[in-house]
């Protein structure tokens, strides 16, 4: 299977709503005793941010900066989102880190704690991903996005490197 360049925002969009709906999922889970679920839920969820991770440096690299093509009342919107999602999406990696990783060693206490500010941000962060990638893809034309005709595949630089 090829994913090429242009496709890579599509599919971190998927990732993202995918992180969302487990995140979602994996806290009734955990509001309702289904510990077993909960932690199933939030490791799918925590595997999804990491493909994400991966797959949005990726394309960044290989395809530099794509510009917002609206115009108008929503520039401001869009912008606000996106100021908003990017930093959070930077506060959100040691955040999520630090929370398994209590879990994982089964400091419930300390994971508590965290899991209270991790969880709200990180489904913000999930969720203007997937508004970002609308607003910037859908809604709009973007300016500088990678075509579906592109050359490069994910495929053919994992096979060169």
């Amino acid at each position: 299977m090829m994913l090429s360049l242009a496709s890579l925002p599509a599919v971190n969009a998927s990732l993202n709503s995918a992180c969302t709906v487990f995140l979602f999922v994996g806290y009734v889970c955990i509001r309702t005793g289904r510990i077993r679920l909960h932690r199933a839920f939030m490791l799918a969820a925590f595997c999804c941010s990491t493909i994400f991770l991966i797959l949005y440096l990726y394309f960044h690299f290989h395809a530099g900066i794509i510009r917002f093509g609206g115009q108008g009342w929503i520039r401001p919107v869009y912008f606000t989102i996106l100021v908003t999602h990017t930093i959070l999406a930077i506060v959100i990696v040691p955040l999520v880190l630090i929370t398994l990783t209590r879990a994982l060693r089964e400091r419930f206490d300390r994971h508590r704690a965290i899991a209270r500010w991790t969880f709200p941000l990180w489904l913000y962060v999930s969720v203007t991903g997937v508004i970002v990638y609308w607003l910037l893809y859908v809604a709009y034309t973007p300016i500088g996005a990678p075509t579906a005709s592109a050359a490069h595949s994910v495929a053919a630089y994992l096979r060169l490197a």
